[in-house]
């Protein structure tokens, strides 16, 4: 039986200006699927190139434009029935999935994707918490822009909390499944959790950022999600006994909806950061074989290639867990020894992303909250572990979303860390055990407001909204008040004034 031939196409990241981006990864691919006995020709490798850093150019312009240069230099081998294997770094995942998504996922009448693979090289699927940083100072950021200005449409997408992130994940989420297959697109993502202390950016110290690989973290890789609704309950009319006053009372939270992503592969690579020649999982690749600190990356890409079934998908799925369970057990502790000064510890937990939106039952954007974490049976935000909360960002165009990055294992609790002599190095902890929060809306008076409400802290919440290695998206439905004062008819022509008019106590 004759060998199938496998065609390549490479999709880059951000900002990058010069397809040598790639390094020796083709070459070295190339060869290693080769010895693998792979029908890989050199002619059937495709460097892709777009552009990102002009301001109009919005992820949805580059996806459309993918389309039609999949259509133009791949018509041929698409009308052979041959399917391409695409592998990406950084940005060029959300790129390609936006493509695939908004071609092929939702348009069923367009038949079998030409993409059969689609593996993703530390993918922004989630976005990164370096894009808030701003164009001016990304730009000078050289290990990784090399002096180029990002554009703010790519920009805008790649903030945490981003509509258009918000979009593709979501419409991720509500998928069956049935996307992923031999007659769909196997996806993978690899990525690694390691930091390049040479390039280190002691002004950005998410450069630096535990969880991450310098510029995304390994739960805004990872394509496994869940999505939570939460809506407020209905206002009640409640009278104040010692004022004979009425008010309106809406205290609950109530959870309306929990769904999960399809089950997806995530690996995380040994001591590979995002960029860089000497560690980036990419551009740090050897064309020699003799290279043995890329052979798990080669490795894992080639294993990803091999899958033909949904089966064979599903034991590299388990494979893969196991294998990024090991490598973070292993690289738990990282030790950076000082001449004449203490050595220098970095504990390197699991993280969990969990993104906010809130809105009203309207659709308004509700721009203005303070949303408090809970723990404990009674719900107190100081019940909460020390330790537990890594950052927190607003998304700057869209403020109805905020960004929270958790320490997972210390809200889980952990276990003492000891390094290789047997020092202490963290005691164990006890984890929070249950989790809650609370949103206090503004604006919270006058003819059109919002009123408090809670979800109680839950070890079931707890455990639906914290996954390691994983992003968790909340949306929360308030209801919004609106008070019969603001619009009356009064009966005759008397005019009056209402310039003094109070919002009364009855709504709409």
């Amino acid at each position: 039986m004759a060998k199938k031939k496998i065609v390549l196409v490479f999709v880059h990241g951000w900002s990058v200006t010069n397809t040598n981006t790639y390094g020796a990864l083709p070459e070295r691919l190339y060869a290693e699927a080769i010895i693998a006995g792979m029908d890989v020709s050199v002619k059937e490798i495709f460097l892709g190139r777009y552009i990102s850093f002009h301001d109009e150019v919005r992820v949805p312009d580059i996806s459309q434009a993918f389309d039609v240069a999949v259509r133009d230099q791949l018509s041929i081998l698409i009308k052979n029935n041959i399917r391409f294997v695409c592998i990406t770094h950084s940005t060029g995942g959300p790129v390609v999935r936006d493509w695939w998504q908004r071609y092929y996922i939702n348009n069923t009448r367009s038949g079998v994707c030409p993409m059969s693979h689609l593996i993703m090289l530390a993918p922004a699927n989630y976005g990164s918490a370096l894009a808030q940083l701003g164009k001016g100072r990304l730009s000078r950021m050289k290990s990784w822009f090399g002096g180029v200005e990002p554009g703010q449409g790519v920009l805008d997408w790649l903030e945490l909390g981003s509509d258009g992130a918000w979009q593709l994940n979501t419409d991720w989420i509500a998928n069956d499944g049935k996307a992923i297959g031999a007659k769909g697109v196997f996806p993978f993502v690899l990525t690694g959790q390691s930091i390049d202390h040479s390039i280190y950016d002691n002004l950005n110290t998410y450069t630096g950022e535990s969880g991450s690989d310098g510029v995304i973290r390994v739960a805004a890789a990872n394509l496994q999600g869940r999505h939570l609704k939460l809506e407020q309950q209905i206002p009640i009319k409640k009278t104040r006994r010692k004022k004979n006053e009425s008010f309106w009372n809406a205290p609950k939270l109530e959870l309306k909806e929990l769904k999960e992503s399809p089950t997806t592969a995530l690996k995380v690579i040994t001591a590979k950061s995002h960029s860089g020649n000497k560690m980036g999982i990419m551009k740090s690749v050897r064309k020699s074989a003799s290279d043995k600190k890329s052979q798990e990356t080669i490795e894992a890409i080639l294993n990803c290639i091999r899958v033909k079934t949904k089966p064979e998908y599903n034991k590299l799925v388990s494979l893969f867990a196991k294998q990024t369970k090991q490598v973070q057990i292993k690289q738990k502790l990282e030790t950076l020894k000082n001449l004449l000064l203490p050595n220098t510890y970095f504990i390197r937990d699991r993280y969990s992303m969990v993104i906010f939106r809130v809105r009203d039952q309207e659709g308004h954007a509700v721009k203005d909250f303070d949303l408090i974490l809970t723990a404990g049976t009674k719900s107190n935000p100081n019940l909460l572990p020390q330790g537990f909360f890594a950052d927190k960002q607003r998304n700057r165009v869209s403020p109805e979303t905020i960004t929270y990055f958790f320490n997972h294992d210390i809200m889980m609790g952990t276990e003492k860390v000891v390094d290789r002599k047997g020092k202490t190095i963290r005691e164990a902890t006890k984890g929070a055990e249950r989790l809650g929060f609370k949103i206090l809306p503004r604006p919270d008076k006058g003819f059109v407001h919002y009123l408090p409400c809670e979800v109680n802290a839950s070890a079931e919440l707890l455990e639906n909204t914290l996954k390691p290695n994983s992003t968790t998206l909340v949306d929360i439905c308030l209801q919004r008040l609106v008070y019969k004062n603001v619009m009356r008819l009064d009966k005759g022509t008397k005019t009056n004034k209402f310039n003094k008019t109070e919002p009364g106590d009855e709504l709409v």
